[in-house]
């Protein structure tokens, strides 16, 4: 598992890693059932602390992208498919809307964000 993380973001590190994860996820790069590396290996790998990696897996397993198991450790969740709810897709719009003021404001059309979007999304690993 390929991860980078910006040390001098203004983003968290634990947030950098948990999206990471999804995005390992999404393209199809930890497949369902992956087992991901223990707190202590993978904070060692990223030369972070285990506290910063354990807060990270603690949130994708609330937001259900991966399951704890004591003696199994943590893997990708099986149950990733499931129906969106209002709050997601809430919190979505909320976040689209931003970014494409964003994107308005330093000059984007329509079409070009419609294009980034399509190009992005073809990125992913959709399983249909």
């Amino acid at each position: 598992m390929l991860i980078s993380l910006q040390l001098d973001s203004a983003v968290p590190l634990y947030e950098q890693l948990r999206n990471e994860i999804v995005l390992g996820i999404a393209k199809g790069k930890l497949p369902i059932g992956e087992r991901l590396p223990t707190v202590r290996q993978l904070a060692e790998d990223l030369g972070i602390n285990t506290m910063t990696v354990n807060k990270a897996y603690a949130l994708l397993k609330q937001e259900g992208y991966i399951v704890i198991d004591r003696r199994h450790g943590a893997k990708v969740s099986g149950q990733l498919a499931h129906p969106i709810h209002a709050e997601y897709e809430a919190a979505l719009e909320k976040n689209l809307e931003l970014m494409i003021a964003e994107a308005v404001v330093h000059g984007m059309t329509h079409e070009q964000f419609q294009k980034l979007c399509e190009n992005t999304f073809s990125q992913m690993n959709i399983q249909s």
